[in-house]
């Protein structure tokens, strides 16, 4: 099977400081991969790498098999790639509606909106309002929701949990997990919250100071306490 997602090799950073160093990791179809880290350990620079905003200074990338390290970030999302950065990257002065008109053709925004309501029905009442009046739970909500709408294969999803009330995290938690139920999407899960993430997950990998220390399966008797070993320290 070919992976939706596949790094070998993959070394970046800002300028002359090298953050990431010789990453290797791959997601699989319908597969949620967790990578968990504290701040500042290279997680968001990781996904800022797939998505060609910053050039790997070495190593490969290969999105569904097909070579996308050295593309621009436009091209690299015409790979079937949803990324929701960490940062609230929504037009603020346009409604909800109109926030995800930009991500599906107009035959099938009527679903999409339908689905929105399914997945998170506090946002129901609120499609004409004003993205940037929400507050930061419903933010990341519509980020989420903005995400899933153009079923891509791929979703790089950063720190979705943080800041968020736990029953927003379950919503999200349900919307990914139906969503990875439906259709065989692959999602690269960055986080810090280890009960979230190994509530999705079916593989983890541990990052910290730009490499991976440890990686393993959820289900695994002892990866909890792996995981929050390296976290702790």
């Amino acid at each position: 099977m070919t992976a939706a997602l596949e790094l070998a090799g993959v070394s970046s950073g800002y300028g002359e400081a090298l953050v990431l160093r010789d990453l290797d990791l791959a997601v699989q179809p319908g597969e949620i991969f967790a990578l968990l880290g504290k701040n500042g350990m290279g997680k968001s620079t990781l996904l800022k790498t797939i998505m060609g905003y910053l050039p790997a200074r070495n190593g490969s990338i290969r999105v569904d098999g097909t070579e996308t390290t050295r593309l621009p970030p436009h091209r690299i999302a015409r790979r079937s790639i949803a990324y929701t950065p960490q940062e609230q990257a929504l037009f603020q002065d346009l409604t909800l509606a109109d926030n995800l008109r930009l991500v599906v053709p107009d035959n099938r925004i009527q679903a999409g909106l339908d689905r929105i309501a399914e997945w998170f029905p506090v946002l129901r009442e609120r499609l004409r309002q004003r993205a940037g009046t929400l507050s930061g739970g419903e933010q990341k909500m519509l980020l989420v929701a903005r995400a899933l709408l153009p079923q891509a294969n791929l979703m790089l999803i950063d720190e979705i949990s943080e800041g968020l009330q736990p029953t927003m995290i379950a919503a999200v938690a349900r919307a990914l997990n139906a969503e990875r139920r439906r259709r065989p999407v692959a999602i690269l899960l960055v986080e810090q919250n280890v009960p979230f993430a190994f509530s999705l997950a079916d593989r983890f990998a541990v990052l910290k100071r730009g490499e991976i220390v440890a990686r393993g399966d959820v289900a695994a008797q002892d990866a909890r306490s792996i995981v929050e070993g390296h976290l702790s320290i």
